[in-house]
């Protein structure tokens, strides 16, 4: 029974020729109107034929476009972790823009790991998908090279290996007004939370910290950066190191929000007040930082623009070399973990 109505189904399904027919036009005009990965026409010809494919029932056939195009209109998105909020935000921004193209975004998980990214893209790949995003680019891994070689359509995004297609922030900037900021309140002596160094947006927001303090003809003292990793628990173990030194930072630049996180439970657990002992910034503005018990000072990052920049890039065949690399700036967002010290 359930085999006689799918048969039904097909037999009476609108096409394209149908909605066609009853709007006069040819099948290449309905086509184009209602295809939704090109720019929407308003045309009276494009409201008369959505009309007319909204009265009938059509609805669009994407696995038989799909094959007519030898795509399946589908991404893979390479991510370290979804339980990071800031790969859970590009994530969604991802998934967004690939809907406004008529695409769909799946996603992998492999705790920024080099051999977990390899077996993630190849099951990605066996299902189908037409291209990868990477957000787990590794300054000691070549993956995206290889990948590159194979001819699949590989883009970056956040972190860049600086030749591949990238989507990224400007993280030398952020890591410049990040730094710019605590220099302007009067502090002199201040803390990195430095990230991981195989990131590429770690080293770059690190570059950024490291411009702004020479700019204001401060050294840079290299035994108050610390490496961490992009967890809570990696900034409460660095702001301990840095707050047990004998000439502590009166304020600490996170390079990302979680560590910043982490870093403010630390300097509680150490009896120390954000602001009042130590100012303290993050990165990324993730959603729960405006609304901790000392709301922080942040960057936000262009986390939507970056994902069309990604998708974009994802569907050009050639891309010249000065559009390889697209790079969002961030804006800094002054909350209450920072203030003055100047008298």
């Amino acid at each position: 029974m359930n085999s006689t109505i799918e048969d039904n189904t097909r037999q009476t399904r609108v096409t394209i020729l149908d909605v066609a027919a009853a709007a006069g036009v040819s099948k290449s005009t309905v086509s184009r109107i209602l295809d939704e990965r090109l720019p929407r026409s308003d045309s009276e010809t494009a409201r008369r034929v959505r009309k007319i494919a909204e009265d009938l029932g059509y609805v669009r056939d994407v696995s038989a476009a799909s094959l007519r195009r030898g795509s399946t209109m589908t991404v893979g998105v390479i991510v370290p972790r979804l339980t990071d909020t800031v790969m859970a935000m590009l994530y969604e921004s991802l998934a967004k823009a690939c809907s406004r193209t008529g695409r769909f975004a799946i996603v992998a998980t492999t705790d920024d790991k080099p051999q977990a990214d390899r077996l993630a893209a190849e099951s990605l790949l066996k299902r189908g998908v037409d291209g990868l995003i990477l957000s787990t680019a590794r300054d000691d891994d070549d993956f995206p090279d290889v990948l590159a070689a194979r001819g699949v359509p590989t883009v970056l995004a956040l972190r860049t290996d600086g030749h591949s297609p990238s989507a990224v922030g400007d993280d030398r900037l952020g890591g410049y007004l990040a730094t710019r900021h605590l220099i302007d309140l009067g502090h002199r002596r201040i803390g990195v939370i430095a990230g991981p160094s195989y990131a590429s947006s770690a080293r770059g927001r690190v570059e950024g910290y490291r411009q702004a303090m020479m700019e204001a003809g401060q050294e840079v003292d290299t035994s108050i950066v610390v490496t961490s990793t992009f967890g809570i628990e990696s900034g409460a173990q660095a702001v301990e190191h840095l707050m047990r030194r004998s000439e502590a930072p009166t304020a600490i630049f996170a390079v990302n929000d979680n560590t910043a996180i982490g870093a403010l439970s630390g300097l509680m657990h150490m009896g120390l007040s954000v602001p009042g002992d130590v100012s303290l910034v993050g990165y990324n503005d993730i959603p729960i930082v405006s609304h901790l018990s000392t709301p922080l000072t942040t960057l936000r990052v262009a986390f939507e623009q970056i994902a069309a920049n990604a998708i974009d890039l994802l569907g050009r065949e050639h891309i010249p070399l000065d559009d390889r690399i697209r790079v969002s700036a961030p804006t800094l967002i002054p909350r209450k973990s920072t203030r003055s010290i100047m008298l």
